[in-house]
């Protein structure tokens, strides 16, 4: 599966952003969809994930503020981002999780300025 992530720029702190993430065939039996973020100087970090039962998970940090959702007849997940936060600034990458494999995109930045 490949996977490209558009969406991202610069954006002021409370602003909104919403994500991308368009895979190269159906997602509709990919287990878990999920978005990641890497910002300079910390550790890859769990965003959001989608199962293919309809659940999510979030992080504590963008609980409240960040959405996942999975369009399965486009073949996309999104990210809406909003009321966002300097510290929200990161490379933020698409994963795709199967029993045998794992997929994921180049990424996309995300600025937020204060």
């Amino acid at each position: 599966v490949q996977l490209v992530e558009s969406g991202g720029g610069l954006v002021q702190a409370g602003g909104s952003l919403r994500l991308s993430c368009a895979a190269s065939r159906s997602i509709y039996s990919i287990n878990v969809m999920g978005w990641y973020r890497l910002a300079p100087g910390k550790q890859r970090e769990l965003v959001a994930t989608d199962t293919s039962g309809g659940s999510t998970n979030y992080a504590d940090s963008v609980k409240g503020r960040f959405t996942i959702s999975r369009d399965n007849a486009k073949n996309t997940v999104y990210l809406q981002m909003n009321s966002l936060k300097p510290e929200d600034t990161a490379v933020y990458y698409c994963n795709a999780k199967q029993p045998a494999a794992t997929y994921w995109g180049q990424g996309t930045q995300v600025t937020v300025s204060s």
